[in-house]
């Protein structure tokens, strides 16, 4: 466990479409959370994706990849648009995330799915089939298939896939350990009957299985997880899987869930420094409309509390705030409702005022 941080420095980079708006609803509640604990949090703001490609003709500039190495941790929007969505273009928004996450050295993409009540109306699956579900997706980040060489020619095209030992067995480290930490489950997701990469995995998740015996260990092949994730999802606990497996199951996942605007992601790598961002997209329909979820960039600003500064109870505190404004039908148009953005935001930060005074009351009356 982290050791707890007594002041942060916060790199943001807001990017596109309606990232600064759920990038600033994070931030006031960072803030609250910060003036509440008694920690000290520094936000420098930075730019990435199609708004650096604009400003400086890449979508990572140096001074971005800079200012995150230097900082505690990344808080990220979105990236991307129909201004930038040519994939003909030599330089795309997405291209700077795939090097930030390479410069960061943040290998595993964690991704919770839990169903929150209000949302589950909103989910393609039946009510029972949703009761339960807890999952933690553990993804492979800076490997595999996306990072592989790549050819084209004007008779055909070719993307390597390629993974060594020292990949595979971090990342399976990092779903054991948070295995431990849960229900002591863990599913390997592989396509061992066909390619030797994914051989490869099982074999090395076979042998490290033996230095966690508490913990309950499964193969499935990628096609049969996909089905299962729809027709036995509470089954599960910890996933882990290469990277572009992890990448259309985790999308899968999230749809389960009701809405991509609840849940967030951390990216993590082998200190304390991670990157953390909502798993939806840049949403330039809704841009500047004042009515984006802002749900998925607050949960993961309780990942970056829990993870890179140590703060377990802040993030605590954070997550029970947003699922007690969420609980009280504070929602957004994609989940039915008719709050924007700022309305969840002061409903979030309130109920963590009140968690604060009820803990004072308490503390007081002991």
């Amino acid at each position: 466990m982290n050791t707890p941080h007594a002041s942060a420095h916060i790199a943001l980079l807001p990017g596109d479409g309606i990232g600064p708006e759920v990038t600033a609803a994070a931030v006031a509640c960072l803030e609250a959370v910060a003036e509440i604990h008694g920690f000290q949090l520094r936000f420098s703001e930075h730019a990435i994706g199609g708004v650096a490609i604009d400003a400086c003709g890449t979508a990572l500039p140096e001074t971005t990849r800079a200012a995150c190495i230097a900082s505690d941790a990344v808080l990220l929007g979105a990236v991307g648009g129909p201004k930038w969505s040519d994939p003909r273009a030599p330089v795309r928004p997405e291209q700077g995330l795939l090097a930030l996450r390479a410069a960061m050295g943040v290998y595993a993409n964690l991704r919770p799915v839990q169903v929150h009540p209000r949302a589950a109306q909103f989910s393609p699956l039946r009510l029972e089939k949703l009761r339960n579900v807890d999952l933690l997706f553990v993804r492979e980040l800076t490997g595999g298939i996306y990072f592989g060489a790549k050819t084209r020619d004007a008779a055909g095209a070719s993307d390597l896939c390629s993974y060594s030992v020292a990949e595979i067995e971090r990342v399976l480290r990092r779903g054991f350990a948070l295995a431990r930490q849960r229900r002591r489950k863990l599913t390997s997701v592989d396509k061992a009957n066909v390619m030797e990469t994914s051989r490869l995995w099982r074999e090395t998740a076979q042998r490290l299985a033996a230095e966690y015996p508490d913990v309950q260990v499964e193969h499935q092949l990628v096609d049969s997880m996909a089905m299962l994730l729809l027709t036995r999802p509470a089954d599960f606990d910890v996933i882990v899987s290469e990277n572009l497996f992890g990448d259309i199951l985790t999308d899968e996942a999230a749809a389960i869930a009701g809405s991509l605007g609840l849940l967030p992601s951390a990216s993590l790598g082998d200190g304390p420094r991670g990157l953390y961002e909502p798993i939806h997209g840049s949403a330039p329909d809704i841009a500047g409309r004042g009515i984006a979820n802002p749900a998925g960039a607050i949960a993961s600003a309780a990942l970056l509390l829990r993870h890179s500064l140590g703060m377990q109870v802040a993030a605590g505190a954070l997550e029970s705030a947003l699922w007690l404004a969420l609980d009280e039908g504070v929602l957004t148009p994609d989940l039915g409702g008719h709050h924007g953005t700022a309305a969840l935001t002061d409903a979030v930060i309130g109920h963590l005022w009140s968690q604060s005074a009820v803990d004072t009351a308490v503390v007081a009356r002991a």
